[in-house]
């Protein structure tokens, strides 16, 4: 599987870049902004494109173009403002779906963020751009006609062992942490599952392996 990784500089873009460099499953591509960022991907083996998802949505088109799959791991950062998170995280996410569409890329998987969909836990006025991104995001992706699977982690922390995880649908039930390797692992186990499609996976740590908390999840 041909995949392309947006906003692969990141540190689950990172992640997710090596461990598909690894696998014999796929054939990575990711998508940086600067040249300068290119020397980590070349000691891992991936080819690069260097494209702005904050360009047009022709750019981006001719960037994805002939890829089987689409991984979206961009997000501005924490330390932008309002106006970034909603350039990057929403209008870079919906400039990608739309191209994803017109390249016939029907594959797509959003790597977003737990209680998107839960306006009432959005207490922090810091946060709440951001929530608001991804929600619209996530929407736009659902109603897109594309294979979508949409990953919803709690609280990123650096743990290097991917660890167990839980996968629900109900946040409350969802511990407060999970490593980004959990993540990046889970991106990489349902890219090719057809039974993944069409599905959110809230997810954080917990006590079933990756595999085994997907196929549950999915049963």
């Amino acid at each position: 599987m041909k995949v392309i990784i947006m906003g692969a500089n990141g540190k689950v873009g990172r992640l997710i870049a090596q461990k598909m460099s690894a696998s014999d499953e796929f054939e990575p591509t990711a998508l940086i902004r600067k040249k300068e960022q290119k020397a980590y991907f070349d000691s891992i083996g991936v080819p690069v494109v260097v494209e702005s998802i904050e360009n047009s949505e022709e750019n981006i088109g001719d960037a994805i173009r002939g890829f089987d799959a689409v991984v979206f791991s961009a997000g501005s950062g924490g330390a932008t403002g309002a106006d970034k998170t909603i350039e990057v995280d929403l209008f870079g996410a919906v400039k990608t779906i739309e191209a994803a569409k017109k390249n016939s890329i029907s594959r797509f998987v959003m790597i977003s963020a737990a209680l998107s969909d839960d306006p009432s836990s959005w207490t922090s006025d810091g946060m709440k751009p951001y929530y608001i991104a991804k929600h619209m995001a996530d929407k736009e992706l659902k109603r897109s006609g594309l294979d979508y699977t949409i990953v919803r982690p709690v609280m990123l922390t650096d743990n290097d062992d991917a660890g167990k995880i839980t996968i629900q649908s109900e946040t409350h039930q969802l511990n407060k942490e999970i490593p980004r390797a959990a993540v990046a692992e889970t991106v990489l186990k349902v890219l090719p599952n057809s039974g993944t499609h069409s599905k959110i996976l809230e997810m954080s740590e917990g006590s079933s392996e990756i595999g085994k908390a997907i196929a549950e999840f999915v049963t």
